[in-house]
Parts: C-alpha cells; structure tokens; sequence
C-alpha cells in the first residue's frame, strides 16, 4: 500500500517561505515522476510543480515560477517543495502525488495515481 504523508504547512505572511515534505511509504519513488498540486476553496485542484525520476527535469505553473523549488531525495524516499515570496493567492491546500507509470511524465492530476492527505498553507496579506 502507498502511502504519502505532507508535512511542513502553516500560516505565513506574505513574503514568507514554508518548505512542504511528502515522505514515501509503500513504494521506491526513485523511478516516478512526482508533483505537487493544490486545492483553494470553490476551486479545482491544480498543478504546483513536478520532478522526473532522477530529479534531472522539473516543471512549474507558471504562477509560482521563480518562487517555489521542487526537490527530492530518493535515498530518503521525500520530495520537497521549498516555496518564498509567498502571496495570498498561494492560500490552498497542498498535495504531493506520485504518477502511476514508472518512468512518465505529466502534470495532469488524472495522471497521478497515489495521493497523500494533504497539508494547509494560509498567506495572510
């Protein structure tokens, strides 16, 4: 059974930085892509931000590019998600996700297969 567990949300100001972690359990995440995507009241979930396998290609939405840095550690099966310049428009939940097939690439939540139960980030302006 896969299971991921996120970790590190909280309430910032804006400007701030929080570092969001989702341990893996179940699964070597070694050979998945794995993203982070985020859910604001009334709204669909969305793509954050994604890393390839080995961690040599990442992608971003373009509203958090140059401020948010997708990371990981496959020695230690987590993936990191360092965000600064927070704005109030980054208030959601947030939820890492690992893709279904080995050694695939998406951004789309359809494509992920394994979620974890999410974490909290509140930016106060």
């Amino acid at each position: 059974q896969v299971q991921l567990v996120e970790s590190g949300g909280g309430s910032v100001q804006a400007g701030g930085s929080l570092r969001l972690s989702c341990a893996a359990s179940g699964r070597t995440l070694s050979s998945y892509t794995m993203g982070w995507f985020r859910q604001a009241p009334e709204k669909e979930r969305e793509f954050v931000a994604a890393i390839t396998w080995g961690g040599g290609t990442t992608y971003y939405a373009d509203s958090v590019k140059g401020r948010f840095t997708i990371s990981r550690d496959n020695a230690k099966n987590t993936v990191y998600l360092q965000m600064n310049s927070l704005k109030p428009e980054d208030t959601a939940v947030y939820y890492c996700a690992t893709q279904a097939s080995k050694f695939s690439v998406g951004v789309r939540p359809h494509e992920y297969a394994y979620w974890g139960q999410g974490t909290q980030v509140t930016v106060s302006s």
